[in-house]
């Protein structure tokens, strides 16, 4: 019936074709004067009156009928299709109108009940992985469909229709299964299912978030897990608790690089799911330790990492990516202006006792953190890093001013920092009977000092100061 009704159309539009060639000077001019239907337009309104009207139902039928023969595997003559379905649309004369009322809403109807059936039979058999494989390959199938013979409108309405069925009527069921959900996903790292996970529900309004939700939930659960097996080291061995902060700042960062991982090549660095990861971070990245505080920790892992002798041997690359994690991290404290505060301090006891181990490294970190937090969170640590290069500056002149008046020279070889009260952590100043040799040394500074900066007043921090005594003993 429908290769019949194929080649019927098909002389059909031959013979209005040949009746308008025919009677060309009469559509010109005889039926423009009296405002009537062109020809062309008449020989479409005849089929459609006399033969389209009384066949269409059961084209539309066999039509439906043989595109689910091929749902379950047949095959089909897809250019007959083609060619039938063409009859629908090109019968509305440039309007939609009977291809939509007569073939695509039970077709979409047909498509609905089609996929209700087989979700609802592959959700109770099928593993999460299997049933997402299925779905996938459904709407590949679909959007074939409609690029071989259904016309390129019905392509949004039919995918909509199968997504609906396959992806949302079920999603509470499929994300949840017990042993092959999203938490089993993430738990086993199938990169591969949860990238199609995504690739099925970001096209789906609304589909991401639940899965979002679960993301959340189980990065919380990882992380909030490694802050209790710390704490319950730490509780066991008071000792080492410093040690096991550490530990666990390095498995926080490995969680975090794992699961930014899982955001850019999964989900395609969708906000959701950055959003997600944040505020799981968040939670347990503000948990206390041992009674230490997260801006505490952070802060000591910097200086474990930045101070001679302070970690195990790391290459300049390995710091250099374990600092810009640590300031990845930071973006999670919820107190900054505390880890500032430690870090400043642990800043300026690397510096004074020239415990640095690079200063390649202390003004990266510093670069790094002034990009994350601003150059209101820096200026102080920026302006210690300054004060102790002109502080040498002062040092050079100084030795140069001893050089040249030979009659200072105290016998003892002092070195003196200068820097300025604002940048530096506040340090108590306390008076000390200084032997007359450090006594003198001091004066000659000082002397020296004001003759270059009258307007400034030195305030001595003998408490950070360290002596060196080289003695010959005899027996």
């Amino acid at each position: 019936m429908l290769r019949e009704l194929v080649k019927r159309w098909a002389n059909h539009k031959i013979m209005v074709r040949w009746l308008s060639r025919f009677f060309h000077y009469l559509d010109r001019y005889f039926i423009a004067r009296r405002s009537l239907p062109p020809l062309n337009e008449v020989g479409l309104t005849c089929f459609r009156d006399l033969v389209y009207q009384e066949v269409n139902s059961k084209a539309k039928d066999a039509v439906l009928d043989v595109i689910s023969k091929e749902r379950d595997g047949e095959q089909i003559d897809r250019a007959l299709l083609k060619n039938v379905l063409d009859i629908f649309v090109e019968i509305g004369m440039s309007q939609m109108d009977h291809y939509e009322d007569d073939f695509e809403a039970h077709m979409l109807q047909g498509t609905s009940a089609y996929y209700s059936v087989k979700a609802a039979n592959w959700i109770r058999e099928d593993s999460c992985p299997d049933y997402m494989i299925k779905a996938e390959e459904c709407l590949k199938r679909e959007r074939e469909r409609v690029s071989h013979y259904l016309h390129s409108s019905s392509e949004t309405k039919l995918v909509e229709k199968v997504q609906h069925e396959l992806l949302v009527v079920h999603a509470n069921q499929l994300l949840e299964k017990e042993h092959s959900g999203v938490h089993s996903l993430l738990r086993d790292d199938k990169l591969d299912d949860l990238s199609r996970m995504f690739r099925l529900y970001h096209k789906v309004p609304h589909g991401l978030e639940p899965v979002s939700n679960v993301f959340k939930q189980h990065i919380t659960a990882e992380g909030t897990a490694l802050v209790q097996q710390a704490e319950d080291a730490a509780s066991s061995q008071a000792a080492n608790g410093g040690v096991q902060e550490q530990v666990l700042i390095r498995k926080i960062i490995e969680l975090h690089d794992k699961y930014m991982t899982y955001v850019t090549d999964c989900f395609q660095n969708h906000t959701l799911f950055h959003k997600a990861m944040k505020e799981a971070f968040e939670i347990f990245c503000n948990r206390t330790v041992a009674g230490s505080s997260s801006a505490e920790q952070l802060a000591t892992f910097c200086d474990t990492i930045l101070r001679k002798g302070g970690s195990e041997k790391l290459s300049d690359e390995a710091i250099e990516e374990t600092l810009e994690n640590v300031v990845k991290l930071l973006a999670y404290i919820s107190d900054k202006d505390l880890f500032a505060e430690f870090y400043r301090k642990k800043l300026a006891r690397r510096l004074l006792f020239d415990r640095s181990a690079n200063d390649e490294h202390e003004r990266s970190i510093l670069s790094k953190l002034k990009q994350q937090c601003g150059g209101q969170f820096t200026s102080k640590m920026e302006g210690m890093v300054t004060d102790l290069q002109l502080a040498k500056e002062h040092q050079s002149s100084f030795d140069e001013y001893l050089g040249n008046n030979p009659t200072t020279h105290t016998g003892i070889d002092l070195q003196v920092s200068v820097l300025t009260t604002g940048y530096w952590p506040s340090y108590k100043s306390s008076d000390i009977n200084l032997p007359a040799e450090m006594a003198r040394g001091v004066e000659v500074f000082k002397e020296f000092y004001d003759n270059k900066n009258k307007h400034r007043k030195l305030t001595w921090i003998y408490s950070l100061g360290s002596c060196h005594i080289n003695a010959r003993l005899v027996s």
